[in-house]
């Protein structure tokens, strides 16, 4: 089944998910290295990544909502994507609250902050297992024509495919 919204021949959603998922998990880091040594710009860095990777999942979502509406109902990718979509806004919650926490000092943030951050990795983590699982095992979002010799997706309509 093929993503909807497209760009240039890929769905939009898988190549946009990679920015916020990066800059949400750069901001852990970020948030550990903070607790080890202390430095304020740490934290201040991990906010600043977190508030990216919010507003990042908030443009990713819209096209992977697209994308989920297009699948069959009453099948088991529409209920795992159905799960995949509420574990990722979940965790954009938590980032979000995390980011709250941090708004009048983003260089010296409560513990409850990054504790939200921890947990708000670990839904993450299990959003994208379950948008791999979509992907690699349910075929949501792969084009009809894909295969080993498949040709370039700007070509798709050229009919050049060959297999």
């Amino acid at each position: 089944m093929e993503s909807k919204a497209k760009f240039l021949g890929h769905g939009i959603h898988p190549i946009l998910i990679v920015f916020p998922l990066g800059l949400l998990a750069t901001s852990v880091v970020f948030n550990v290295i903070f607790l080890i040594w202390g430095n304020p710009e740490m934290a201040r860095v991990a906010y600043w990544l977190t508030v990216a990777g919010v507003i990042g999942g908030l443009i990713a979502a819209p096209f992977g909502t697209w994308d989920w509406l297009a699948i069959p109902s009453d099948t088991r990718a529409k209920r795992v994507g159905l799960m995949h979509g509420l574990a990722n806004v979940i965790a954009l919650i938590i980032f979000a609250a995390s980011a709250y926490l941090r708004y009048d000092d983003p260089s010296r943030p409560q513990m409850l902050a990054h504790v939200l951050s921890f947990i708000g990795l670990a839904v993450a983590g299990v959003g994208g297992w379950l948008g791999g699982e979509l992907v690699e095992r349910l075929g949501v979002g792969v084009d009809d024509d894909a295969d080993l010799n498949a040709s370039n997706s700007l070509f798709k309509s050229a009919g050049r495919t060959s297999k």
